[in-house]
């Protein structure tokens, strides 16, 4: 059996996204609290876990805002449903805007969130991540543990979860066809 706890935190919205094959892009700049306040990609293989705190509908395209409903600062479900993982295949790094721009089909945010992504610690740079992502045999519901909380990317569950009877979200030849899209957008 293959067992995962690695997990990147994203919006709710977009971890459905990713996990219905309405992308395969995430943009990242990272949390308040990634470690040396930079970010970065430190495993290749994550779940995808679902954070509510900081979506908002004005934050996203109107397709994917009326799927948010806001919370409170610091709030979290009791428990958490993991639906899938993905494969980061490709990490690209984004600090021309008209770059950027020709990313907007391909992603949930709005277009203000992301100039202003950008423009937040400008002598950073934006990263695209590419996502192969797998659907879980099942949902998993987990209990939500304070280690889980803050402001960063990346966190490891204290129970992994089984990923081998996950199935492809997107066919072989339906990721490669839209990564190669991107690719050519930003290498």
């Amino acid at each position: 059996m293959t067992f995962l706890n690695h997990a990147l935190k994203e919006w709710n919205v977009a971890v459905n996204a990713l996990s219905e094959g309405k992308t395969i892009a995430l943009l990242r700049k990272g949390g308040i609290r990634e470690v040396g306040g930079n970010f970065q990609v430190t495993y290749n293989r994550v779940l995808l876990y679902p954070t509510f705190e900081h979506q908002l509908p004005n934050l996203l395209k109107s397709e994917y805002a009326l799927d948010v409903i806001p919370v409170e600062s610091g709030w979290h479900p009791q428990f958490i449903k993991i639906q899938s993982w993905a494969n980061i295949t490709d990490v690209f790094s984004v600090t021309d805007e008209t770059r950027l721009a020709s990313l907007f089909p391909y992603h949930v945010w709005s277009e203000a969130f992301v100039r202003d992504r950008l423009q937040w610690k400008p002598n950073q740079p934006l990263y695209l991540l590419l996502l192969r992502t797998y659907k879980l045999d099942k949902v998993y519901e987990i209990p939500y543990d304070s280690t889980y909380a803050g402001c960063r990317s990346w966190i490891d569950l204290i129970e992994p979860i089984n990923i081998e009877t996950s199935t492809p979200v997107l066919s072989d030849f339906e990721y490669q066809e839209i990564s190669h899209e991107l690719i050519g957008l930003v290498a």
